[in-house]
């Protein structure tokens, strides 16, 4: 069992941040999205922007699916 793992984990479950975009303070780890998996359980792995508006963000900025059809010529 990896106690060092569980401990450092445990840290960012009392953690909470602010999000940059609604300014609403969420849990770090059922609020924000993790981008650096490689740095490991630090608070610096997780995204600024929470979930919620991240996915505002990215079903605006989708384009439009444009119908083809075959010219008549």
């Amino acid at each position: 069992m990896d106690l060092d793992g569980q401990i450092k984990l445990g840290h960012l479950l009392l953690q909470d941040r602010k999000c940059r975009t609604c300014e609403i303070t969420k849990n770090l780890i059922d609020g924000f999205y993790r981008t650096r998996k490689d740095r490991g359980p630090v608070a610096s792995s997780y995204s600024y922007e929470c979930k919620g508006c991240t996915i505002k963000r990215i079903l605006s900025n989708k384009k439009p699916d444009i119908k083809w059809e075959y010219p008549d010529w």
